[in-house]
């Protein structure tokens, strides 16, 4: 496999060295991987800290900056980060007024994130912490007890970001991240496997001519695979899982994400689709996202998201962010 990299050892470094000569608004530790705004701690507002395995980008630290993320500690690729990455996290943008620990549910984030929230507890720092596990795909998958967190980050992430930014307290924001999370479900398709730097190599095998339905954003397994369908097949068969265990009475937000490797031309046309099978079911849509947002190194393929909404929450999503990832309003 042919990687725009040096060595697969520094890959990570590398990255984060780009990322702060592309965005010196952020303040970017490449040695003990923390990324943080470099405004932070922003007096009376909750800190919001993420993040993950790296090969995701640009979640998590691409989405750093006003009305979303306060820092990110990204790992090494598809690993957990550590938790002294997290402390030193949570003390960089700990104004006093507390930190949110946003975790996806992979087994070892969550252990790490736990370690992390009592040691800043010991250190003074007031600690809530919200798990994301929006995937209907399955249940406790490799790396997962329970339902994987993905697509529903993004939205947990700005709402909450919102909340903070408008100096909402610790436990309300907690409460909205909580209340992002639940009404939000994910499903994830691949049409090829991802390779990691280390690897160099497909990580599992998808024969030509077929696709996984459900696919995790480390490549773990879907629910099935199928000879490959057209975009309105798959989208009728992403919506139809997100939709039956949701059940939305109010309008969604809606995230059309890219797995890495495909094009935009072929996710606006997947997007078209997927609004087609919600027009038939009666969904509601209030905004929509396209885009790589959380993906999965070169992997082909896409993820649905669908959060439902009410006025507050749509507030919050419209609320100003300013992020190498995510910006509007301002």
């Amino acid at each position: 496999m042919k990687m725009l990299i040096n060595v697969p050892e520094t890959v990570v470094a590398d990255a984060l060295r780009g990322l702060a000569a592309a965005h010196p608004e952020l303040a970017v530790d490449v040695e003990n991987r923390v990324v943080v705004r470099r405004d932070a701690p922003v007096a009376g507002q909750v800190g919001l800290v993420s993040g993950g395995g790296s090969g995701h980008e640009p979640l998590h630290g691409g989405f750093v900056g006003p009305g979303m993320l306060s820092a990110a500690c990204p790992g090494e690729v598809f690993t957990s980060p550590v938790p002294d990455q997290m402390l030193r996290a949570a003390a960089a943008v700990d104004s006093g007024a507390g930190v949110l620990f946003i975790v996806k549910n992979y087994t070892g984030d969550v252990l790490n994130f736990d370690m992390a929230a009592e040691m800043a507890e010991d250190e003074g720092i007031q600690v809530a912490k919200v798990l994301v596990n929006d995937d209907v795909a399955v249940t406790d998958s490799l790396y997962t007890a329970g339902r994987r967190g993905t697509g529903a980050t993004l939205f947990v992430e700005k709402i909450a970001g919102a909340a903070a930014a408008e100096g909402m307290p610790l436990e309300r924001v907690e409460a909205i991240a909580r209340q992002v999370n639940e009404a939000s479900r994910s499903f994830g398709i691949a049409l090829s496997a991802c390779s990691t730097p280390a690897k160099g190599s497909p990580t599992f095998d998808l024969p030509p001519g077929e696709l996984e339905l459900g696919i995790g954003i480390h490549g773990e397994p879907g629910r099935e695979r199928r000879a490959m369908m057209t975009s309105g097949e798959i989208a009728e068969a992403a919506v139809e899982a997100v939709v039956e265990d949701l059940q939305p009475r109010n309008p969604v937000l809606v995230l059309v994400n890219g797995m890495g490797a495909t094009p935009l031309l072929e996710l606006y046309g997947f997007n078209a689709e997927v609004h087609r099978v919600l027009a038939q079911r009666g969904v509601p849509v209030a905004r929509v996202l396209v885009g790589n947002y959380v993906t999965s190194l070169d992997m082909a393929g896409a993820s649905l998201t669908l959060c439902q909404v009410d006025e507050e929450l749509l507030r919050l999503y419209d609320a100003p962010v300013k992020t190498p990832g995510l910006r509007w309003g301002v």
